[in-house]
């Protein structure tokens, strides 16, 4: 059998509240809210934007939504994904996500990028890589 045809169209994040999470990363990411449900929501980087990401990513609710810990501890709920956001000027991006609402994670595996945690515990890192 050959392989069929596959796309990933975009990331859906499991969310307690998907207008908070989707609010956090679209004004985060200066993207648009393109679908705002009670249970979804859909953001879209503007056109021209390269990446995976550029289709957008949406959010979902986790009616039974167990907040992440991180760094991993066994017994506890792991981290399924994280993002890996490009920025050109580090420190001016964690500054942004904080006053977003975001929050430096107390571990730091590496110096040249930043975990953070959104409003619902998830990990996503910062860095100043090629994007």
């Amino acid at each position: 059998m050959s392989r069929p045809r596959m796309n990933v169209p975009t990331p859906v994040i499991g969310a307690p509240d998907p207008q908070v999470l989707g609010a956090f990363y679209a004004k985060l990411l200066d993207w648009n809210v393109v679908e705002h449900e009670a249970d979804w929501v859909a953001i879209k980087a503007p056109e021209g934007t390269c990446g995976i990401t550029r289709h957008g990513m949406s959010f979902q609710r986790e009616q039974h939504w167990v907040r992440p810990v991180w760094p991993a501890v066994p017994g506890q709920q792991q981290t399924t994904m994280h993002l890996d956001i490009s920025v050109d000027d580090l420190e001016a991006s964690i500054a942004w996500a904080l006053e977003l609402g975001a929050i430096l994670a107390e571990f730091q595996p590496q110096k040249q990028n930043r975990v953070m945690l959104d409003p619902a515990g998830n990990p996503f890192c910062l860095g100043e890589w090629e994007g």
